[in-house]
């Protein structure tokens, strides 16, 4: 597989690190580096908010939740894979989850009572080899059900690999799950069916209700303690593929400056993206201007985006455009309008004519890169 970056752009990367507090903060680690070789010691996890621990006894047999990270977080669909192993755990049932990279959360909340992190599974494509060592886990524990969120990317592909690898009854895109049985539709979706409830289950998306009212006992456990399986030699890391801003889908661009209806000047916006390292994107204004390719457009209609920061540049922010960005972390708007609904989504923003302020921008950045500014040079 070949991996790709850029050397004038800034990709958002899943793995970003960051701890998170006991108020259920996120807090990034300045300085610290996304890759790597992986901490020997156990990740920095939050204390469980206050919630009874599930009635437990001794396990004697484990339910297992295989997950991804995604930028040291779990989404809302790996939480549903984990409550599912909970929920229908018995008290001699011990739940753990398996975490495949850099994870940071509270794994007690998630209803787990015991957890590993595989921060290196983060760092390289070998779907195999995950298979291979999530299968060696799960037979050490004598899972009895083993859960995955049935996703289209690597947690789907990595459910059926291993049902193949055990040789256990799998069922995919189960929409309704008891302790006896599970229930897919079929016949076009308006029929369900149902069966015994197998060994390997993969979840489709809001089958079940990730908010508990218990928590796990939460103990993260040593992956230094599992023998590791060697990775695929069929598999070769070609290395990085330098990619200019047209080249990085906006999805992925961890920064990203975009043009409104209130842009006259695309060559300075587009001189301030290079400068920064940012994809260039645009609301649907600009778009049916012709302003920007239609591939560039954000919004409802157009591509949702989860930078860690986007520039609304001239844009007024219809709820279009701000369904678009509802999972960008940081926003900052510029505009002339500071009653502009943009303004209400931006942590800041910025009152003026972007026609003086992007120019003004522009020197600014070139002033302190002069004198060697480290706050300009990131």
């Amino acid at each position: 597989m070949s991996g790709t970056t850029g050397t004038d752009i800034k990709r958002r990367t899943p793995r970003r690190p960051y701890v998170v507090t006991a108020d259920g903060l996120r807090r990034i680690v300045l300085g610290a580096e996304a890759r790597g070789a992986a901490p020997t010691a156990a990740p920095i996890v939050a204390q469980p908010t206050g919630k009874p621990l599930r009635p437990r006894r001794e396990p004697v047999e484990w339910h297992v939740a295989v997950i991804q990270a995604e930028r040291g977080d779990l989404d809302g669909h790996a939480r549903e894979a984990v409550a599912a192993a909970a929920i229908l755990a018995r008290p001699e049932t011990g739940v753990l989850a398996i975490i495949l990279g850099p994870f940071s959360g509270c794994v007690a909340d998630l209803g787990a009572d015991a957890a590993l992190v595989l921060s290196e599974a983060g760092d390289r494509y070998d779907p195999e080899h995950d298979a291979e060592r999530v299968a060696a886990i799960v037979v050490r524990y004598r899972a009895k059900h083993i859960f995955l969120p049935d996703k289209p990317d690597a947690d789907g592909d990595l459910g059926r690999r291993l049902g193949v690898a055990l040789s256990a009854e799998t069922a995919a895109h189960v929409v309704e799950l008891s302790g006896t049985h599970a229930a897919v539709r079929w016949s076009g979706g308006t029929s369900v069916a149902r069966a015994g409830l197998p060994r390997v289950v993969l979840l489709a998306p809001g089958a079940v209700d990730a908010r508990l009212p218990f928590a796990g006992a939460g103990e993260i456990l040593s992956p230094e303690e599992l023998s590791a399986s060697q990775p695929d030699a069929r598999i070769r890391d070609l290395g990085l593929v330098a990619l200019g801003a047209e080249g990085v889908p906006l999805e992925e661009a961890d920064l990203i400056v975009s043009a409104g209806n209130g842009v006259a000047d695309m060559a300075a916006l587009n001189r301030l993206a290079g400068t920064l390292g940012a994809a260039v994107g645009a609301s649907r204004v600009a778009v049916d201007e012709g302003k920007c390719a239609r591939h560039q457009q954000i919004g409802a209609t157009g591509k949702t985006v989860a930078a860690t920061t986007y520039i609304a540049v001239g844009i007024s922010g219809a709820v279009q455009h701000l369904m678009g960005i509802k999972d960008c972390r940081h926003v900052i708007a510029i505009n002339r309008d500071a009653g502009a609904p943009i303004a209400g989504r931006a942590d800041l923003t910025v009152v003026g004519d972007a026609g003086e302020i992007v120019p003004a921008l522009l020197d600014e950045i070139e002033r302190r890169r002069r004198r060697n500014d480290p706050e300009a040079a990131r």
